[in-house]
């Protein structure tokens, strides 16, 4: 669908930027393995390695959550902004 004429709404945005950030950090987090082997600091007899990769469970839960939100607000503005402004 082409878009009409107006002001051309850039492909990369802050808003994309930081959404792709927030779903990189869990990736490296869970990837980097040389920060998180080791058996101490321990947790209820639960090693560190077990206790740090269930803990990233919920946190990358709300990362994923504000990328979307993050995202969805831009689709908002893209689409006010082919709408002219109206909403």
């Amino acid at each position: 669908m082409p878009e009409p004429a107006g002001a051309p709404v850039p492909a990369v945005t802050p808003e994309r930027v930081l959404a792709g950030l927030a779903l990189l950090v869990p990736i490296v987090a869970m990837l980097w393995v040389s920060s998180y082997d080791k058996p101490d600091p321990a947790v209820a007899g639960m090693p560190f390695f077990y206790w740090y990769q269930l803990l990233w469970v919920p946190v990358s839960a709300v990362f994923t959550v504000a990328a979307y939100l993050l995202i969805n607000r831009d689709e908002k503005a893209r689409k006010a902004a082919r709408n002219g402004g109206a909403r």
